[in-house]
């Protein structure tokens, strides 16, 4: 049902695209609007991956650099059935984190240093498994294709703005130019978040089957949730078409109302998956090394360095 429903809001979405092509210039502005469309996500599918991480500064760690961490997703990777991703760590205080990749195959985990000194080895495991599950739905590169799409959305809505008041526009004048250049991006942007907001619920699903432990990723949601609001993560604060990515909003000081928001609210996301642990029972302890010592070893905030360095 999720699947469909996603397939659904995608497929709204690319009516939209090429509806408002029609109306801007016929079947001739309809054709542009694809060919445009196209060659976004082309370019998007071969290079959104390397922009988003270098956009956030992130350096690759490997068994060498950051052994710890690097071990702990290969083994979860094992238990997803997944090949090994490259690891990633961001230099930022924000407990965050998230997935991208054009396929499992060429895909990447990416991790603050603050999530790594804020949580539990338990609830790193917890986050870890939620961002392979969207690897291994292929969420990834749904969420870019969503993400290139409202952005060309937008893009046309501009085009209306400028050249839409100089001519009938297939009947719909300037007042309805001026709606669609209104309307078209908000719709589009709802489209986009309710398209986010059911894969993260899919994404916490199977992070937690990945697991074998729930309340592991349910612990981590609540802490991410309740720092997200205080500390600040300046790059997502510049690039906010890029919160979607992320296990948790990263965007801070700006209340939103939960119709408008990119990610489920963190409090159903904990219900179900505290609802998921009582049906699964003595769930099954994951294959994970024994804990090791540092800043995975307590449940409590730790200001020192990450285990890679």
């Amino acid at each position: 049902m999720s699947y469909f429903r996603t397939a659904i809001l995608l497929a709204g979405l690319t009516a939209l695209f090429m509806g408002i092509g029609f109306l801007m210039g016929g079947q001739t502005g309809m054709i542009i609007a694809f060919v445009i469309a196209a060659g976004m996500n082309l370019f998007s599918y071969w290079n959104s991956d390397k922009m988003v991480l270098r956009m956030y500064g992130a350096r690759e760690v490997d068994a060498r650099t950051s052994p710890k961490l690097y071990d702990m997703v290969q083994q979860l990777a094992g238990n997803a059935g997944l090949p090994m991703p490259k690891v990633y760590v961001m230099e930022n205080p924000q407990p965050n984190a998230f997935a991208t990749g054009r396929n499992p195959k060429n895909a990447a985990v990416a991790v603050t240093t603050g999530l790594v000194q804020s949580v539990t080895r338990e609830e790193l495991a917890g986050v870890i498994a939620h961002e392979l599950a969207h690897i291994k739905h292929h969420d990834t590169l749904l969420m870019t294709i969503t993400a290139t799409i409202a952005g060309a959305i937008s893009m046309l809505a501009n085009f209306a703005m400028f050249f839409g008041g100089s001519r009938d526009n297939n009947g719909i004048g300037i007042l309805g130019t001026i709606a669609l250049i209104i309307l078209a991006p908000l719709a589009a942007g709802l489209v986009q978040m309710a398209i986010s907001r059911t894969r993260e619920f899919e994404a916490d699903r199977g992070g937690a089957e990945i697991s074998g432990q729930p309340l592991w990723l349910a612990s981590a949601l609540q802490k991410i949730a309740g720092a997200a609001h205080h500390i600040p993560n300046a790059e997502a604060e510049r690039n906010p078409s890029s919160a979607h990515m992320f296990i948790i909003n990263p965007l801070s000081g700006l209340r939103m109302d939960k119709l408008f928001s990119t990610h489920p609210a963190t409090d159903d996301r904990v219900a179900r998956l505290v609802a998921m642990s009582k049906t699964m029972g003595g769930a099954h302890e994951p294959n994970l090394a024994p804990e090791p010592t540092g800043p995975w070893s307590g449940a409590t905030a730790r200001t020192t360095r990450g285990p890679w360095g």
